[in-house]
Parts: structure tokens; sequence; C-alpha cells
């Protein structure tokens, strides 16, 4: 069941190969959780909210080129990475609030992949005066239901996964988000491949132990109040991914007023901003200036 998650060339290899950068890493107590979070440069404040599959070393491309202009914070979600399991009922979008107010920030943009977008998005909604703008890649919404299509296409390339097996789930997930359902994993760059299965043995153990607690949910969903939004936003995915999610980005496009969609971007799956960090770094700096 789905779940929420031509060769390459020397560039594209260069591209997503670990980007060495000197990191200020911290944690920080939110609504009594201990988080973990990155943090480079100075400016206007961005938080960089990091897919389902993966934690804060996603944006691992993108901390050094955006901390140019701006205060860049790269939080792992509770549950997930270095931050603390929870122990009591929470919600991921009240965090990034919690972490906002915990550093002393009115506002901030926040720019989200998959899960850390659907995250922005429900931030936006819940507590708009506290989002400045919304840069969206490859993301969930709050709501959205898959397609049989979607569906079909996880039965198709990864099938039943014992879900206690975190090696072969994040196999099965990356085979599915981070390849995609069009290209072959001999057509992506196999240290992104293991770098990804990493992060999300991570994930996989994370979500567990938060099946335990109660995760607070936006209510209603965001699937149906896209207009609420009032933030400049800007949204685009990966050409290689779910086909699923290029339409969502269409739809957030079509129904959020004076939203910016890009073209999807060639050769790149779901966890695009790590796939391919120049056009998502020149998006993300045009669209905040």
């Amino acid at each position: 069941m789905l779940a929420i998650v031509s060769k390459v060339s020397a560039s594209r290899l260069r591209a997503v190969r670990p980007i060495r950068t000197v990191r200020s890493v911290h944690k920080i107590a939110v609504n009594g959780a201990s988080i973990a979070y990155d943090e480079a440069g100075s400016g206007s404040p961005v938080v960089l909210l990091h897919a389902g599959i993966a934690d804060r070393r996603m944006w691992r491309g993108q901390l050094p080129a955006l901390a140019a202009r701006h205060r860049v914070i790269a939080p792992d979600l509770r549950g997930y990475g270095d931050s603390e399991l929870p122990t009591t009922p929470f919600a991921h979008h009240d965090d990034v609030v919690g972490l906002l107010d915990a550093l002393d920030l009115p506002r901030a943009a926040l720019v989200g992949c998959s899960f850390g977008g659907s995250v922005a998005i429900d931030t936006a909604l819940a507590h708009p005066d506290r989002v400045s703008a919304l840069a969206l890649f490859d993301t969930a919404v709050s709501g959205n239901e898959w397609s049989e299509e979607a569906n079909d296409l996880w039965d198709e390339l990864v099938g039943e996964v014992d879900p206690d097996d975190f090696v072969a789930g994040a196999a099965g997930e990356v085979r599915f988000w981070v390849v995609g359902p069009g290209r072959q994993p001999a057509d992506v760059d196999p240290e992104l491949i293991a770098f990804a299965q990493q992060m999300d043995q991570r994930a996989l153990a994370a979500e567990l132990a938060l099946g335990a607690v109660e995760v607070g949910e936006l209510t209603p969903p965001a699937i149906d109040r896209l207009g609420e939004l009032k933030v400049p936003v800007l949204v685009t995915a990966g050409a290689a991914d779910v086909p699923d999610i290029s339409r969502l980005a269409d739809r957030i496009a079509a129904e959020v007023p004076g939203a910016v969609r890009l073209p999807d971007v060639p050769d790149a799956a779901h966890l695009l901003p790590l796939e391919r960090p120049e056009p998502v770094n020149a998006a993300v700096l045009a669209f905040l200036n």
C-alpha cells in the first residue's frame, strides 16, 4: 500500500554528492520536547521542513546557498532525526510556531518538501500571522487522498513490505519516491539512493514510535482550504515523481490566489531539493527576493 512518501551525468553526480559546509548544530526546547536543528547565515528567516522519508540532512545543498542572504534554520521534526520522541500529544504545525517562539522570530518563510510541505501549509493556515511565504517542493497536503493509480504503482514497484523491517521498507520507499516510477535505480546516482535509504530507515523508526502518540491534525484539513492561504506561494515538483504529486502542485497553483507554479524539474523525483539543488536554490532565492 502507498505510504506517505538516461545515465547520470558527471554534473548530476557532483550535484548530489555530500556538500561540505560548516554547520552550527543546536538543540532547543519546543513545546516540552528537545528539537534538533542546523542554522546558518543571517537576514530574513527561512525554515526548511524535511520530507517524511528524510530528516534535516536532506537540506545539505540548500543551507549554504540560502545562508548567503538569509538566516536559515533546518529542524528535525519531532521524533525524526535527532529530535526527541514525543511522550504527549502534539501537532507538527504547532511545533513550527513553537520553534519560531523559542528563537524569538515573529515570522518566517517556510520551505517544505513532501510531508514537510504539508506541515508548512498547515502552519500557514493555523498560524497565518507567523508565516511570510511558502515554497513547496513535491509537496503533500493534509487531507489529500492518493489516487488508485498511485496505489497501483506502489503495488507494482514495491508490493507488501514487513513494517518492522526498516531496511526493506526504506528500500521500497526509496524505489517508489526517490527513483520514481519512470526511472530505474541505475538511472540515479547510487550515493543519493544510499543516503536516502539511510535517512528513511531512521524515519520509519520514527513513524513507528509516533504511532503510539496522538499527533494533532489540522481540522478541517488543508486540501479544501487552499484558497485561505494569503501568503506568496511557490510550488513545483520533480518530473520523475509520482504523477499524483505534479497534479497536486497544479491544484495548489489553481486554488491559492497568486501562487507561482514553476515547471516540473526534469530528471528528478520526490526529493527534488536533494537531487537537484541548483534549480531549487535559484528558485527559492528569486522567490524570496
